[in-house]
């Protein structure tokens, strides 16, 4: 193997430009040659209580380079397995445009640059911004073969019009439903105070979603779980960081206790990978200014790092 420690340059962490994982970044969306391709989408006017999420790819970018030390690759010995080689290449698309208080044309730019990725072959790796950046993210496979969805979420999302409000951090599992070529929704963490009403709930069941709280879930176990979702679909990931508890994740703007433990998470975006094709992820929420610790961030870019390792691991396997 090759390490980065052998071409001369450290190239330690807190040095260099804060891409993701200090992947190459491709300010040329139309000349997009990777596997995966990474977006920020740092947009938070749908949010209804803290704003910050606009800070979360900033964030999560600089928290990604802890894990760049130059190896080639990922070594995890419990696997016995080495992640994201050389033979996956990685590349950073930079941010969608973010119109100020304009949600519609700021969408319109997260989902041009989710086309783009697409187009070019690669996967979409999208880092928000409030959960309403999903809804351009979902439009942006119009016209791709249809695909299910599931959300890690403290909260259902599932509002459908709230004060003349549809694109909001409360309506994206709602607009995703609505879509023909979305096959159902698994949505787990749901718990506590909610902010969707019991006929949201409603709603979301029979328009085909089936909702698992973090106690159920940990009642059933994690492979019990994975198995809720339809085996070998396509598959959309979409990880709101305050699916995991406060305790462990502070910085988001709806905080909810009782939330996921790192690995219970992990563990199940590891079974999906090997059970389903991953076309699409998004990780929404992480709101740095309420984390001084940076530890929220860090959750968030090592969440990444590890599934996208466990997706292309999986590709080769079969």
């Amino acid at each position: 193997m090759t390490h980065g420690y052998d071409s001369g340059r450290l190239n330690l962490p807190f040095t260099g430009i804060c891409t993701f994982a200090k992947k190459p970044y491709v300010e040329d969306w139309g000349s997009l040659d990777a596997d995966a391709a990474i977006l920020g989408a740092p947009f938070d006017a749908g949010t209804q209580w803290r704003a910050g999420a606009r800070f979360g790819p900033r964030s999560v970018r600089e928290a990604s380079t802890l894990f760049s030390f130059g190896h080639d690759g990922a070594y995890d010995h419990e696997d016995d397995a080495t992640y994201l080689g050389s033979d996956v290449t990685i590349v950073d698309m930079g941010d969608a445009d973010i119109i100020h208080t304009d949600t519609i044309r700021s969408h319109a730019n997260i989902e041009k640059g989710v086309r783009a990725a697409l187009d070019a072959g690669a996967l979409p790796v999208v880092i928000g911004g409030d959960h309403s950046v999903n809804i351009p993210c979902i439009e942006a496979f119009e016209g791709q073969d249809p695909f299910h969805i599931l959300q890690i979420d403290a909260h259902l999302d599932f509002v459908d019009v709230r004060h003349g409000v549809t694109r909001g951090h409360g309506n994206p599992m709602r607009r995703a439903a609505e879509k023909g070529y979305v096959t159902g929704l698994t949505q787990v963490g749901i718990r506590n105070v909610s902010s969707t009403a019991r006929e949201g709930y409603e709603a979301a069941r029979s328009m085909g979603s089936d909702i698992i709280s973090v106690r159920q879930a940990r009642d059933m176990g994690i492979q019990a779980l994975a198995k809720r979702i339809p085996m070998g679909e396509r598959l959309y990931v979409t990880i709101d960081i305050d699916a995991f508890c406060p305790s462990i994740a502070p910085g988001t703007g709806t905080p909810s206790h009782g939330g996921f433990l790192y690995y219970e998470v992990l563990e199940l975006l590891q079974a999906v990978a090997n059970q389903n094709e991953i076309v699409g992820i998004d990780l929404v929420e992480v709101a740095p200014d309420y984390d001084p610790t940076g530890s929220t961030s860090i959750l968030a870019a090592q969440l990444l790092m590890n599934f996208l390792g466990f997706i292309f691991h999986a590709r080769k396997m079969y």
